[in-house]
């Protein structure tokens, strides 16, 4: 007894040390990314404030105070952004997200029978009126959701009248689009986009709806509101490729077979060293394709009026294009995860105020993905012109000039000077976080 409980505190304590060794290296590589992008530290203080602020604003009543507490587990970013939005507004989008994430949640669970989840997916949009609903699926901080969701569904009931048609609308109609892809493969380019209108075009559908509701914008096309959400959509499935293969019990996986097919016999194969040629290949295919939507992403964006429901709606798509730019020609797709560095990602948030700052995004992005086109790609010639396209329309607005470029810059040299002043605000900061840490654990 005696050895097994101290073979249990080694190995705890390895545990122990091993989490506070990954530790060390994330907060190594934050300081690293830091001294490398000094610029990334003034944005990424503003974002750290904003989001304590948010959390504050939590309402106190049970069922709301569930609903936003939830909204910051499972879309931090998304959070920030909502809070900007007015109260009506905002709690309208708040439920909206987190009835359409928990569809979702039962969708990418793959250990439910499909005879159990296709009925679930189709009366999904029923349930949101039934405050006893419940239904135990999904992993930590979802589940929680999934077990928990009577609050949001009190919450629901108390939204207007149009909100509550607009929810219910779209709920139902992404419902019984999740099903129908339950029992069937993507195969073609078409139904790529046919599947992505259903998970996320309808998405792009019901926010349009929502902010003609409030009174604060006119009704946005559905060709519009749809390209929104696929465009991000597209590049969630290009991004995460490797996390749905690797998926347990079994992957679901959305790049089309017209597609993949032409580099490799299985999808799986493109995760293999041997066929790294052709699997960037394939990458760049798919990202040629998700451009396709980034026209009607400016043009949606640019007929916006109001400036919290335009930053809403572009600081997601700034993230897009520049994803897209970043697993451009990158084997390390179907290595790891790549995505935007934290930084950089304050950066978009903080500087993304108006149509001006878009533009100069785009135009930015697009040119640091046209920079890394390989003219023997098979897909070079498309990927050029579509690239080309949105940068037409980027230099025709006639705003680039009215911004400064926070993504394509040349490298400033920064003296010691420089550094240890960064290092004082770092331990400042470090300080203060650990202080009010400490105070919150009495």
């Amino acid at each position: 007894m005696k050895r097994t409980t101290r073979h249990s505190f080694i190995r705890s304590s390895i545990h122990i040390a091993d989490r506070a060794f990954d530790s060390y290296q994330k907060k190594m590589g934050s300081l690293k990314a830091i001294l490398s992008n000094p610029d990334d530290l003034y944005p990424l203080l503003k974002l750290k404030m904003a989001a304590r602020h948010a959390e504050k604003q939590i309402p106190p009543e049970p069922h709301w105070g569930f609903c936003y507490t939830m909204l910051h587990k499972v879309s931090r970013s998304f959070a920030l952004v909502i809070q900007q939005l007015d109260t009506d507004l905002r709690d309208a989008v708040c439920i909206f997200y987190l009835v359409l994430r928990a569809l979702d949640t039962v969708e990418d669970d793959t250990s439910i029978a499909k005879d159990v989840k296709v009925p679930i997916l189709m009366a999904f949009h029923q349930h949101v009126y039934d405050r006893e609903w419940h239904f135990s699926c999904g992993t930590k901080d979802y589940k929680v959701l999934m077990d928990e969701f009577h609050h949001v569904s009190t919450a629901f009931l108390e939204l207007g009248r149009s909100y509550k048609e607009a929810i219910e609308d779209i709920t139902m109609r992404m419902g019984a689009g999740m099903a129908k892809f339950i029992c069937k493969e993507v195969e073609t380019v078409g139904e790529y986009d046919e599947y992505c209108h259903y998970v996320a075009g309808l998405v792009g559908l019901g926010l349009s709806k929502l902010f003609h509701a409030s009174g604060k914008e006119d009704l946005a096309s559905d060709a519009l509101s749809n390209s929104m959400g696929l465009f991000l959509q597209k590049t969630n499935i290009i991004r995460d490729y490797l996390e749905d293969m690797n998926e347990i019990p079994k992957s679901r996986m959305f790049w089309p077979h017209q597609i993949w097919s032409k580099y490799v016999n299985k999808l799986e194969d493109l995760k293999y060293e041997e066929n790294s040629v052709k699997a960037v290949q394939c990458l760049n295919d798919m990202v040629t394709n998700a451009l396709m939507h980034a026209e009607d992403c400016l043009t949606y964006l640019a007929a916006l009026r109001d400036p919290a429901i335009f930053r809403f709606c572009a600081i997601p798509q700034i993230m897009a294009i520049g994803t897209l730019a970043l697993c451009y020609n990158n084997i390390q797709v179907f290595r790891g995860v790549v995505k935007m560095r934290r930084g950089l990602t304050a950066r978009v948030i903080h500087g993304t105020k108006t149509m001006s700052d878009v533009y100069g995004a785009f135009y930015d992005f697009c040119r640091m993905l046209k920079s890394k086109v390989d003219d023997n790609d098979p897909n070079a010639r498309k990927t050029k012109d579509r690239l080309e396209a949105i940068l037409k329309t980027c230099r025709d607005s006639g705003t680039l000039n009215e911004r400064k470029s926070y993504i394509i810059r040349t490298k400033t040299r920064y003296n010691a000077t420089s550094i240890v002043i960064i290092f004082i605000i770092l331990a400042i900061l470090l300080a203060y976080l650990s202080s009010t840490r400490l105070v919150s654990t009495f």
